[in-house]
């Protein structure tokens, strides 16, 4: 019996990639294990995003070696990561077997059956898709949720990000082949899904010339059996009014908006070719927040972005205060190089950025505890994911359509949808 071990880290992509490199290596005649020294392969699928991935990677790497050693385990690298720095994985760990793209998983089975013929480390990378990860098989981690990708890539040029040079242009899938792909699913017992892409507001202007996202929305809606549709993630900039009112009035279409500020500050948003200003962006959370009722807001922010001075960062504590995210997540800026932001002037030291980060931090947990708190008392639907704990069966944690985390006393089977009445909450979870 041949094994494989395989860990994920970055986004939800990655996550949607993983699940297919599992399918492919079943289907190749691997079994999944716990543990790489239990593996006959060892894959690691790669995140660039942060400036720690490259420490992360090869830590993990430098853990393998012995037991490459000890086994004959081969060792794979994929994902983001593994673009980045493509050959140069193989000369800070020599010990690698096999370095594969973003844009060809589908090579992972062959670059492992062959790297005992080539006697060397394999490398391989694809300009553009062969075959699409979605047309794949997949081993999906949840009997009742799934990941649909509806593009790859990205067109934006965000100075502080990697993933453009990492994943590619945008290109995105034809509506009729996603709705396929969903009532596929479907059939198989999906009720919950995900769609996923680098910037889904603009999903479809590759194939004919406008955004079609409000109509996917729509068109994902309507296959019989979807109760539960969430999406991730949309582009201020590219998020217009059919967007929120397909949100508003597809049955399917959760009540929430994951939609990414970055920094209050009209200038660090400049610097970072953001392309909205603060105003812009007020405006689009309130039309969103007229035409949804019950919307959940989180966002993602960068704290300490080159030249970030004092004011700058207090436009986006006044922005925070007055927005009231249902939750944040928040990052210290991280250097990357091959970003424009990389070799900017105005680099801050660390304190400084801890400092601010500590602040916001505070504030956005105090917000967040006050907001789940309004919903003591409320009935909400929640979706089962797994037992709260292996020994207690009596409580569950599940999530809401908001999207926020439950815990609930009740014995129910994953992907059941139970009615729940809050009883307490917490900044980061809620009680019922």
């Amino acid at each position: 019996m041949k094994t494989f071990f395989l860990e994920t880290h970055g986004c939800q992509m990655n996550e949607h990639d993983s699940e297919r490199l599992a399918g492919l290596m079943e289907v190749a005649g691997y079994v999944r294990v716990a543990a790489p020294d239990e593996a006959d392969v060892a894959i690691l699928n790669t995140c660039a995003i942060r400036e720690n991935a490259d420490n992360k990677l090869y830590g993990h790497l430098g853990a393998l070696k012995p037991i490459k050693e000890r086994t004959g385990l081969k060792i794979a690298v994929g994902g983001c990561q593994a673009e980045k720095d493509r050959e140069g994985v193989i000369a800070r760990a020599p010990w690698v077997d096999v370095v594969f793209g973003t844009r060809n998983i589908d090579a992972l089975p062959r670059l492992v059956q062959a790297v005992d013929d080539a006697g060397v480390p394999l490398v391989e990378f694809a300009e553009q898709f062969e075959v699409h990860p979605s047309a794949l098989p997949a081993r999906r981690g949840s009997p009742f949720h799934a990941w649909v990708a509806i593009q790859y890539g990205c067109n934006n040029g965000c100075t502080f990000c990697i993933v453009p040079a990492v994943r590619g242009p945008e290109v995105s899938r034809p509506l009729g082949e996603i709705v396929g792909e969903v009532q596929r699913l479907v059939d198989d017992g999906v009720t919950e899904i995900s769609l996923l892409g680098q910037n889904v507001n603009s999903y479809g202007r590759d194939l004919t010339g406008r955004p079609i996202f409000s109509e996917l929305l729509r068109a994902v809606n309507d296959v019989d059996g979807v109760r539960r549709i969430r999406y991730t993630s949309p582009h201020p900039k590219d998020f217009k009014k059919d967007t929120a009112l397909a949100m508003a009035e597809c049955e399917a279409v959760c009540e929430h908006l994951h939609f990414p500020v970055q920094s209050g500050s009209d200038e660090v948003l400049r610097r970072m070719k953001r392309a909205y200003s603060r105003s812009a962006y007020l405006d689009k959370v309130a039309m969103a927040r007229d035409l949804i009722p019950d919307l959940a807001l989180t966002t993602d922010i960068i704290v300490g972005f080159p030249g970030e001075t004092d004011h700058e960062f207090e436009d986006t504590m006044s922005l925070v205060e007055d927005v009231r995210y249902d939750s944040a997540y928040m990052f210290q800026y991280s250097k990357r190089p091959g970003t424009d932001a990389a070799t900017m002037d105005g680099q801050l030291p660390k304190h400084v950025v801890q400092e601010r980060f500590d602040r916001l931090l505070e504030t956005q947990t105090q917000i967040s505890f006050e907001r789940n708190r309004q919903l003591i008392g409320e009935s909400v639907e929640v979706t089962i994911e797994r037992p709260a704990s292996k020994r207690d069966r009596s409580k569950a944690t599940g999530r809401t359509r908001t999207n926020k985390l439950v815990h609930v006393a009740v014995d129910s089977a994953p992907g059941a949808l139970v009615d729940a009445t809050i009883a307490d909450a917490t900044a980061h979870y809620l009680i019922a």
